[in-house]
């Protein structure tokens, strides 16, 4: 393997990883040689993810906890240093989905979108990044964005809010912590073909609708973000900061 690729003796934490583009992202960089942590909410998921990774040879360990609680994010960091375990790499990957109008949209679910999409990027990179600081070998952020950090559709205010706020919350990463040797950025996926996604999918008119407006004329596949995320993993985007990257099919680039 080309060794500005190479993520060997390299740990990375992706969350949301059980399944969908997370899962793919933490298998993708247990192929580029790193030691991969699996998260999600739920422990029997986790552990099943695990399972897979660990049947394909990579070293992969799991550990189920809600990247919206603060507490359970610390509790988890401060478990990994017992264990001599050193997060070198941080994917924020979790997120959810809600789509309803604005004025039928409660305050709760606003917020539960809001914190599940852009917050827990802030709590889960604040305890990474303390840790890539005070070991002075400084380390990798990426933050999983959306087309919906550059443009809005109708229904899906709290999720666009929150991706655009990814963006910015990158950019505020890179600004504090590039000094350290840190690099922050962001991925910003197309439309892919994900359990989340399956509703638009198996409807015709938006499944058209997604092929005609997109010049590669299909949905992405998880697979396809694992090249850009082991990019911006490794030592090839050394000086590559604050920068969010669209993995799209060139959809941004027409009208």
């Amino acid at each position: 393997m080309n060794k500005l690729f190479d993520l060997n003796g390299r740990t990375a934490l992706v969350t949301g990883s059980a399944r969908g583009i997370g899962y793919a992202l933490v298998e993708g960089l247990a192929r580029a040689g790193a030691r991969v942590i699996v998260n999600g909410t739920k422990a029997e998921t986790v552990d099943a993810a695990v399972g897979r990774l660990q049947a394909q040879g990579f070293d992969a360990r799991g550990r189920a906890f809600d990247v919206t609680d603060e507490a359970s994010v610390a509790a988890a960091f401060a478990a990994w240093d017992a264990e001599g375990i050193e997060v070198d790499i941080v994917v924020n990957n979790a997120g959810i989905q809600f789509r309803k109008p604005m004025i039928e949209l409660a305050l709760a679910d606003w917020q539960r979108v809001i914190d599940t999409n852009l917050t827990s990027a802030f709590i889960v990179a604040k305890e990474a990044a303390r840790r890539m600081i005070e070991r002075k070998r400084g380390g990798k952020i990426i933050n999983i964005g959306s087309l919906t950090s550059e443009g809005a559709r109708a229904t899906v205010a709290p999720y666009t809010a929150a991706k655009g706020g990814i963006k910015m919350l990158t950019r505020a990463m890179s600004a504090e912590w590039a000094s350290f040797d840190i690099q922050a950025n962001a991925i910003g996926p197309g439309y892919i073909l994900t359990d989340m996604n399956q509703a638009l999918v198996d409807n015709a008119d938006f499944d058209k609708w997604v092929k005609n407006s997109n010049p590669s004329q299909r949905w992405g596949k998880p697979e396809e973000l694992v090249g850009t995320a082991v990019y911006l993993a490794s030592a090839a985007s050394s000086y590559v900061n604050g920068q969010i990257i669209y993995v799209d099919g060139g959809w941004l680039a027409v009208l």
